[in-house]
C-alpha cells in the first residue's frame, strides 16, 4: 500500500493543485472560495471609462445626477473585467464612455 511519506506527499500535491484552482484548504477539508457580491451604490450605474489617447480602461460607477465618475479598478485584461462583474453581481459588461 502507501507509506506515510507517500500519503503526506500526495496531500501536499493536492493542496497545491487545489489552492491554484481557487479552493481554500481548511483543516484538511476543501472548500470552494466564495465571492461576496457588493451592492451597487444607490444613484450610480456601473461604467467603464476609456481613454481616447492610450485606450486605458477603468471600471467604476458613474453618478446619475452629477455625471461624476468614481474609479474602482483598472481593467488590464478580460479577467479584471470578469472579477469586477462578479464582485458587483453584474450579468453584462458595463457601458463604456470616453
Amino acid at each position: 500500500m502507501f507509506s506515510l511519506h507517500k500519503l503526506y506527499l500526495l496531500d501536499f500535491i493536492l493542496t497545491i493543485l487545489l489552492s491554484k484552482k481557487g479552493y481554500i484548504i481548511k483543516s484538511e477539508m476543501f472548500f470552494k472560495k466564495k465571492v461576496q457580491t457588493i451592492r451597487i451604490p444607490e444613484g450610480k450605474t456601473p461604467a467603464i471609462r476609456v481613454s481616447i489617447c492610450t485606450g486605458e480602461q477603468v471600471a467604476g460607477f458613474k453618478n446619475l445626477s452629477t455625471g461624476k465618475f468614481e474609479e474602482i479598478t483598472l481593467i488590464r485584461d478580460r479577467k479584471d473585467l470578469e472579477d469586477f462583474k462578479r464582485k458587483y453581481g453584474l450579468d453584462k459588461d458595463p457601458d463604456k464612455f470616453y
